[in-house]
């Protein structure tokens, strides 16, 4: 095992007592004021681009048009919904993937399978570690940057990571939370697709 995983581990269970509280508090939230199911389940690549299921809270219903299709995510986030992401309380089930050793602490977020085939073998490079809850990127400007400047930041993450980074990353994440900046990128409820920026 790693320092990098062995920091995650540690990490996460010295703080569990803290999140696990949050954890049950936020989903008994979800089942008396939303619906179930209390979790969003999505395949994402991990290390390597190797598929894993990304936990989170559930904000969007699953609202659709007419035609059957999917409406806008601005139209499906639910206020509840809407205060979790600006909280980032949304992120928190992804600890337990911290745990079962697909995702770290700190990486390059895991992004949409759907991407795999868009990205330049420079770009790929994101993976060459785990993905993360937060990221280099993240505390950098998070949804409020171009994609170029997001992989940029992810690449140099990769290229330059430790434990002494991660610690950095962390503390400014914790600032980050607070101050809520960053959040949703321009005329978007998060980020717009990559490769179909406006």
């Amino acid at each position: 095992m790693g320092a990098k995983r062995v920091f995650d581990v540690l990490v996460t269970l010295l703080t569990a007592p803290v999140w696990g509280v949050l954890l049950a508090v936020v989903a008994l939230v979800l089942l008396v004021f939303d619906r179930p199911p209390v979790l969003f389940r999505q395949t994402r690549p991990g290390l390597h681009g190797r598929p894993f299921q990304l936990l989170k809270f559930r904000t969007m219903s699953d609202s659709r048009d007419a035609a059957g299709a999917l409406l806008p995510d601005a139209d499906r986030i639910s206020a509840l919904g809407s205060f979790l992401r600006k909280s980032s309380l949304d992120e928190l089930p992804e600890l337990i993937n911290v745990l079962k050793g697909e995702m770290s602490l700190v990486g390059p977020r895991p992004l949409l399978m759907e991407y795999l085939d868009r990205y330049t073998a420079e770009e790929m490079r994101r993976h060459d570690v785990p993905p993360g809850i937060t990221g280099w990127a993240q505390v950098n400007g998070r949804n409020a940057i171009s994609w170029d400047e997001k992989f940029a930041l992810d690449l140099w993450y990769v290229d330059n990571h430790s434990i002494k980074l991660d610690i950095e990353i962390l503390a400014k994440t914790l600032g980050q939370v607070v101050s809520r900046e960053g959040i949703s990128a321009e005329g978007h409820a998060t980020m717009p697709k990559f490769g179909e920026e406006a």
